[in-house]
């Protein structure tokens, strides 16, 4: 069953119907189900969104997450406290509701008011193209990806992880929120190469330094950098000569140096920054500066 069909058996009857009636041309292309309260359903495929005329209920929004966890509550709670679960085949489940703060932090989110469910896609040698500038005399350098949300850098890492591997590069990702392998009952949902390890739900500042340790790895892949704290992960992995590929939310060269690693970009410390962009559908490649 493909992955459309494993997410149309875990949706309440009424729901699962009508998107059950999707043309195919659409459901090749689907990104995104938007689920909202009081609201119709909304689709996003390629670079076009449409609703449906399903109204969406609160009974079926709590259903859909029972069906989609299997009441596990007790082993998502860590994923439901972020606001996302990540599911069999890599799918995340982005949930919106009333937070409940404990210790200064969320600590579940109840009432549930919307949930949007993201298809993880795997693009097989959609990084064919940068292997030239991935990999300089046999070693991996440091890479930088530039992308606002939805334009398919973590599609992108996926298939860096990929290439890597099978170029006899040992690799290791650092999965702080589970979207690059997917990781379901102990298996990435996704081909990452045979030299690849996955360190998963941790986060950046932990999980660099252990998989450093613990790993031996040539180059670190992650996603989503910026934070507080991640600009000194990024410097351990320097000391220990191990490479680093990860992407960072932006548009243009003045979003990444105003962020914490701006110094870093300043110091030329990735060799290559490849900015993305959907101008034509995503994943499209808007520049690449090499150094």
């Amino acid at each position: 069953m493909n992955a459309f069909g494993e997410i149309l058996n875990r949706l309440p009857p009424g729901i699962s119907y009508e998107l059950s009636m999707l043309p195919d041309t659409v459901v090749s292309e689907l990104e995104e189900i938007r689920l909202r309260c009081g609201q119709s359903i909304k689709i996003q495929y390629g670079n076009r969104e449409k609703n449906l005329t399903r109204i969406t209920t609160k009974e079926e929004l709590q259903k859909t997450l029972n069906n989609l966890i299997k009441f596990s509550y007790y082993a998502y709670e860590d994923d439901l406290a972020k606001g996302f679960v990540t599911i069999s085949g890599g799918h995340r489940v982005g949930i919106c509701g009333k937070a409940v703060i404990k210790n200064n932090q969320p600590a579940l989110i109840k009432e549930i008011s919307s949930m949007n469910i993201r298809f993880a896609k795997e693009i097989k040698g959609c990084a064919n193209s940068l292997i030239p500038i991935l990999i300089k005399d046999k070693n991996p350098v440091n890479t930088l990806i530039v992308s606002p949300p939805g334009c398919g850098k973590t599609t992108l890492l996926r298939d860096m992880a990929r290439v890597l591997s099978r170029r006899q590069i040992k690799v290791a990702i650092c999965d702080e929120r589970s979207e690059i392998a997917g990781m379901y009952d102990s298996c990435p949902s996704f081909d990452l190469g045979t030299r690849t390890d996955v360190l998963d739900g941790c986060d950046k500042i932990y999980g660099i330094p252990m998989l450093i340790r613990a790993m031996s790895p040539q180059v670190i892949i992650t996603d989503e950098i910026g934070k507080t704290g991640d600009a000194k992960a990024i410097q351990q992995c320097q000391n220990a000569g191990v490479k680093l590929i990860t992407s960072i939310h932006g548009s243009c060269e003045q979003d990444i140096l105003e962020s914490d690693i701006g110094p870093l970009v300043e110091k030329n410390v990735f060799q290559n920054i490849i900015y993305l962009s959907s101008d034509k559908g995503p994943g499209t490649i808007k520049e690449i500066k090499s150094v």
